[in-house]
């Protein structure tokens, strides 16, 4: 699962790492939780990308309550395809997210310790993502919404979690806009290498925002 997550580096560079111009700011977050709205890239229109604002947690074009949404923050690789709810975004709506690191749980003695994780490069990175547009008959409004992908953990994150985002770098990005099929045969081959470490447990709370909830607070795990 990945409930939570950061990206703070600018926007308009992350943006152009994987092929799009950022046609504004995108804020830095450091406690990214579900129902806020996420910098993503899709296809355009043009044939080019677009950056823009999705809410985080899928509504299925066929939903009658958005409310459905509250719960579908992530999709499980392993059937992505065939579940009623993706497969649709699966075929024709494919996203990525802009990340600089996601957060998960370990438990310990005492309860959960979060931990930051985050690419052994520090650089920024992208979640495979899938988007959808619901439309509401009785107002008209609509809502662009997104999940993440999410597969068994590799070696590296085992120890903290039993799954993890689907993490891509800029030529698997394009490789999962372009509708391949294979990227999540095989994600371990993909996943770049990863650093983590704990951290405060104010990121528990989604009010909690702040550059300090990055700060390491014990030893830096890499992979």
């Amino acid at each position: 699962m990945c409930g939570r997550f950061a990206f703070y580096s600018p926007s308009e560079a992350a943006a152009a790492l994987f092929g799009v111009s950022a046609s504004s700011e995108v804020q830095p977050r450091y406690n990214i939780a579900p129902t806020q709205f996420i910098a993503a890239v899709r296809d355009a229109e043009d044939d080019g990308r677009e950056l823009v604002m999705l809410r985080w947690g899928l509504v299925p074009f066929w939903a009658k309550d958005p409310a459905i949404g509250n719960r579908m923050i992530n999709a499980r690789a392993e059937t992505v395809a065939e579940k009623p709810a993706y497969r649709a975004a699966y075929k024709h709506r494919r996203c990525i997210v802009l990340a600089d690191g996601f957060y998960e749980w370990r438990k310990t003695g005492d309860g959960k310790t979060p931990y930051y994780i985050s690419l052994a490069s520090d650089e920024p990175f992208a979640l495979a993502g899938l988007w959808e547009n619901w439309n509401d008959k009785q107002t008209g409004d609509s809502l662009q919404s997104a999940t993440l992908i999410t597969t068994a953990a590799n070696d590296f994150m085992t120890p903290l979690h039993h799954r993890m985002p689907v993490i891509l770098e800029a030529g698997t990005a394009g490789d999962w806009l372009a509708g391949s099929n294979d990227l999540l045969d095989d994600v371990a081959a993909i996943t770049p290498p990863l650093q983590a470490w704990p951290v405060d447990r104010r990121v528990n709370n989604a009010r909690n925002e702040g550059e300090e909830l990055i700060a390491a607070a014990g030893d830096v795990l890499r992979g």
